[in-house]
Order: structure tokens, then C-alpha cells, then sequence
């Protein structure tokens, strides 16, 4: 049994550093025998590709942020505040009361594209910081589930969400809340301070995946703020995982954005981090002709998937799968090539080829005007220019802006 006045106990300890890296990487076994494999057994542990985890700085970010929220969630149970707040979210219940006693800022946000990874990094942390147990608690004797992992419904309904968590605390302790709630055919009001009771005697951390989805409801408000009042009147930690176009609702009001602070991520750079997952994905090969990733493939992968971890695997994955096929056998540039082509079509609108880095060595600016001597007319023709420039130079030489026009594009003179 533990004690939550000795809270730091009960959690596994903080990690951090490369120990955290390591704890947070999964890779699973390959052995190279299976490149002489059958095609049927090759192809089924291809999929051992998506089970890689290569934790980046948004990794360990999201762990710590995640921690110190269940271990403040967790510190509330075991306060006065908590035993005044169970009386009057039971006044909720029966005489629609409302009383936030605890409150507290606890919720957060965690905004990112899709792809870059965020739901594998919280699952990666869930399983570090409570280790799949419930803590059970004596004095009073109660069950304490560290995090529960929910998805926002599609239209955004508050009852919906409600029962919800209600099933997931029933899944974890075996209790008999959501049967109870279905049968006495609660209401919306009363499901609140429900729920509210349950999580304050059984939830540390709640994460609400896919957020965004309260975006384009007319309900996307009603629910934001239902869980501000679960906050309030609960004391838990709230996460709310969605992609950036979550970041433009929250910020309409300031009642929401305060609401929504927490920590934003991009496609991942081209630099070490993201050389270092494609070399690990890339040595996972199950054809039959073993290649090395080189400097041209990892850059090829960053244009062709704009910096985004999961068309990588996709890449990677489909382009040894269409190789088995068709007899080819090798894992190169070509394969990656019909990959793209063939599997990732739809994809192809989203991805940018316009990277951040540049792959080619830029074009130096040279700065054109109507001084410049001992260059012919079509060199001057290749250099880049503006009309503003053009126009300003001409005022400053006193020369004739249509005369300089025509050095860099064709011009039609017509009498009018």
C-alpha cells in the first residue's frame, strides 16, 4: 500500500539524460539471416519498422512536462482542499452545486504537425513514469490509475467525453461507474460532477487526444470549458494533444488560451537528430542485397518527406516491400524514387520541396544597375532583379527605364 504524503516514492524516479534517451528508445531485434528469409516472412517483419522509436528533444520534453503535472495532480489528493472538494462535487451530484474549491492552471497543451511523432513520445512516457501500475493507496483505502488516455470525439460532445472516462476508469480498477451512469441515464450536468468525483479519487494525469476536433464544432467551446470545470472542481492535470490547427482556436480568448499553454513542435530539422533516425531506420533492411544509406539518400528522404519522421518510415518501408515484389531486391535511390511515385501520391500536396535546408548551393545575389560595365547584355539577363530596382536606377542614372527593361525580358513597344 503506498502513502500519498510520500508522493516522491511512489512514481518511479525523474530520469533524464542519456539515461532518459535509452529508456525512452525502442528498436526492435533484427537479425540479418532474414534477408535469405521467404518473401511471405521478409514482408510480415517488414512492419518491425514501425515499431522503431528513436526519441528526439521533443521526447524528453514531453516526459518531463508530463511527470511534473502527475506529481502536482497527485500532491492535491492528499490535501484538506482534496476532502472539501469531494463534499461539494457531491452537492454537484445531487443538488447541481457547483463549487470549485481546488482549481489550479494544471492543463496544458502539446501542438504539433501530424507525423512528427507526438502520440509514440506519450506513450513512450506514460509507460516510463508509471510503469503500467495503479497505485493503490490506504487510509482511505482507494485506487489511483496515474494516467488515462481518452480521444475527442469527432462532434465534440461533453457526454460523449464524460462517459468516456468513466469506461476507462471502469477498464483499469474494475469498477462499475459507466454501467451506473448508462442506467440512471444521466445528464450532461450531473455527468460532471460525477466524473469530477471519479477523477479526483481515481485519475493523476488526464491526456485528451486529438483536440483539434473541437475546431470545427459548434460544441468545441462547450467541451473546452467542461474541461476547465473538471480542472476546477478535481484538481488533475489535464493534457491536450492536437495539431496546429488546435493552436488557432485557443487563441480567440483569452479564457481559452490560458487554458492552452504548453509546448509546440514542427517538422523535425535537417541535422544531426534526424540523420541519426534515418540511418536507424535504413539498417533495418529485409532484402536481399544489403546497401548503405549515404549523404544523398538522407537528403533525398528529408525533400521528399519535408522534414516529417513518418513519411520516412512509409518510405522506407514501402520501398523494401515494392523491391521484394518485383524481384529487384535491393534497397536504393531507385527504389525510394517508385515508392514516392507509386505509394505516396496523395501525400504529395502536402510535402514542400522547398526545405529549410537547402540541399544546392544558392544562387549569389548580384544586385543590378544601369553602371554596370564590361558584362554583356546576357549576363546582366541572368542575374536576378526587381522592376523597383530597375525603376529607382533609372531615376538615379537618368537613364531609360524601358532601354533597361529590355535587357532583362522582352519588351513590345506599342504606339498608342
Amino acid at each position: 500500500m503506498a502513502d500519498l504524503s510520500d508522493i516522491i516514492h511512489i512514481l518511479p524516479s525523474m530520469k533524464s539524460g542519456d539515461d532518459l534517451l535509452s529508456s525512452m528508445e525502442v528498436l526492435p531485434e533484427y537479425d540479418e539471416s532474414i534477408r535469405s528469409a521467404d518473401v511471405p516472412i521478409r514482408l510480415m517483419a517488414l512492419s518491425d519498422l514501425y515499431r522503431i522509436y528513436v526519441p528526439s528533444q521533443m521526447s524528453l520534453e514531453i516526459y518531463s512536462k508530463m511527470y511534473l503535472a502527475l506529481l502536482r495532480s497527485l500532491q492535491k489528493k492528499s490535501t484538506k482542499l482534496a476532502i472539501q472538494q469531494k463534499n461539494q462535487n457531491y452537492k454537484a451530484i445531487i443538488q447541481q452545486e457547483y463549487s470549485g474549491i481546488m482549481g489550479g492552471s494544471d492543463s496544458f497543451t502539446i501542438i504539433g504537425a501530424s507525423g512528427i511523432g507526438k502520440s509514440s513520445a506519450i506513450s513512450r512516457a506514460i509507460t516510463l513514469i508509471t510503469e503500467n501500475k495503479v497505485i493503490e493507496v490506504e487510509n482511505p483505502y482507494t485506487k489511483i490509475i496515474p494516467c488515462i488516455c481518452v480521444q475527442c470525439p469527432f462532434d465534440s460532445s461533453v457526454k460523449g467525453l464524460l462517459l468516456e472516462i468513466l469506461r476507462k476508469v471502469d477498464e483499469m480498477i474494475e469498477s462499475k461507474y459507466y454501467e451506473n451512469a448508462l442506467r440512471a441515464r444521466t445528464t450532461t450536468d450531473m455527468l460532471i460532477g460525477s466524473v469530477s468525483q471519479v477523477a479526483l479519487n481515481h485519475i493523476g494525469l488526464l491526456v485528451v487526444d486529438e483536440i483539434q476536433n473541437v475546431c470545427n464544432s459548434k460544441n468545441g467551446k462547450s467541451l473546452v470549458g467542461m474541461l476547465t470545470q473538471l480542472i476546477n472542481n478535481s484538481g488533475i492535470s489535464i493534457c491536450m494533444v492536437g495539431t496546429p490547427e488546435s493552436a488557432v482556436f485557443f487563441e480567440q480568448a483569452i479564457q481559452l488560451a490560458r487554458r492552452s499553454l504548453g509546448l509546440r513542435y514542427d517538422v523535425m530539422e535537417y541535422g544531426v537528430d534526424f540523420r541519426r533516425f534515418c540511418e536507424v531506420v535504413f539498417s533495418y533492411q529485409y532484402v536481399k542485397q544489403k546497401t548503405e544509406i549515404t549523404d544523398g539518400m538522407i537528403e533525398w528522404l528529408y525533400e521528399h518527406s519535408s522534414g516529417n519522421i513518418s513519411v520516412v518510415v512509409s518510405l522506407i518501408h514501402d520501398a523494401q516491400e515494392i523491391a521484394i515484389l518485383n524481384g529487384k531486391e535491393v534497397l536504393d535511390l531507385e527504389a525510394l524514387q517508385e515508392a514516392y511515385k507509386q505509394r505516396l501520391s496523395m501525400l504529395h500536396g502536402f510535402i514542400h520541396m522547398e526545405q529549410k535546408k537547402q540541399t544546392s548551393k544558392p544562387k549569389k545575389k548580384v544586385s543590378v544597375t544601369v553602371t554596370d560595365v564590361g558584362i554583356s547584355a546576357e549576363e546582366k539577363y541572368s542575374r536576378e532583379f526587381t522592376i523597383a530596382g530597375l525603376v529607382d536606377d533609372a531615376k538615379t542614372e537618368n537613364g531609360d527605364i524601358v532601354q533597361l527593361l529590355k535587357i532583362h525580358m522582352p519588351v513590345v513597344e506599342v504606339a498608342v
